[in-house]
């Protein structure tokens, strides 16, 4: 009888970790309804060839002469619609913008997401901004929130840009699942691990860090954490702040917009905002 429980046991068990790999892309990607073109006056909309004869979306604010761009990637909960509002505040700020779509969402909903498809989609759009629209590496700044800081981390180990701005980071997918699910084995389920911590000791550029110290959904200390693996970063808290309200201070997107700017920051960890 014991040994019939126990075996019992290991299907069930066994059972849960292949719906979990399976069905795990649904958890990472949730993927919002409908797709929606961005509406920004002054922004282009552009569609770029990209990988096996995909459509690679992005929304385009030209810099003024001389200006940076700032490349965002956006969360796992959003599309590239959703940006627009952010696109418009850095542009009335006198920077440029460009947001990149990922492969399963929005308007690019009839790929399939995973971590390669993103990577092959945002260095598309790259080489687009460097080549085609002219924007230097050296007047490009990375940016990535939540999902997307993993991406722009990623970019950046690539040479893409030369500062980079990560916004609720974390240290990677796998960290993240053995937190969330710690009696799975997140290590050998996880298909999309997204590992900045491991990524981030041998990038030199400064490196931005912002994160609300009530974040529920990734935990302040990988946010902290990935600001010690970096060897150039500067950490900035938001007390009380949570996963999606850590832009909704005027002076955080300031800071962002200076440090985008002429990378003006201290190195080491900056102390926490009230």
């Amino acid at each position: 009888m014991l040994l019939l429980v126990l075996v019992t046991v290991v299907i069930v068990y066994v059972g849960i970790c292949v719906l979990v790999f399976l069905n795990q892309r649904h958890m990472v990607f949730p993927v919002p309804p409908g797709a929606r073109e961005p509406s920004l006056a002054g922004a282009t909309l552009l569609r770029i060839p990209g990988h096996e004869g995909s459509t690679v979306y992005a929304l385009h604010v030209p810099a003024p002469a001389g200006a940076p761009t700032v490349v965002h990637f956006h969360g796992n909960g959003e599309q590239l619609a959703d940006g627009a509002w952010l696109a418009q505040r850095f542009q009335e700020a006198g920077l440029g913008f460009y947001a990149v779509e990922y492969p399963g969402y929005g308007l690019a909903a009839e790929q399939g997401p995973s971590e390669s498809g993103i990577y092959a989609a945002a260095e598309a759009a790259l080489e687009h901004l460097h080549q085609k629209l002219g924007v230097p590496r050296e007047r490009t700044v990375l940016q990535g929130q939540s999902l997307g800081s993993g991406v722009a981390v990623e970019m950046a180990k690539r040479g893409h840009g030369s500062r980079l701005v990560l916004i609720t980071p974390y240290t990677s997918i796998v960290e993240l699942g053995a937190r969330l699910f710690s009696w799975l084995p997140a290590s050998l389920l996880v298909r999309d691990p997204f590992d900045s911590a491991a990524k981030a000791p041998g990038l030199k550029l400064p490196v931005l860090i912002v994160h609300g110290t009530r974040d529920e959904v990734i935990p302040v200390d990988m946010g902290q954490r990935l600001g010690t693996l970096f060897p150039n970063a500067t950490v900035r808290l938001l007390e009380g702040k949570r996963h999606n309200d850590v832009l909704d201070r005027p002076a955080v997107l300031h800071e962002m917009m200076e440090f985008a700017r002429d990378g003006a920051h201290k190195t080491g960890t900056g102390p926490s905002e009230p």
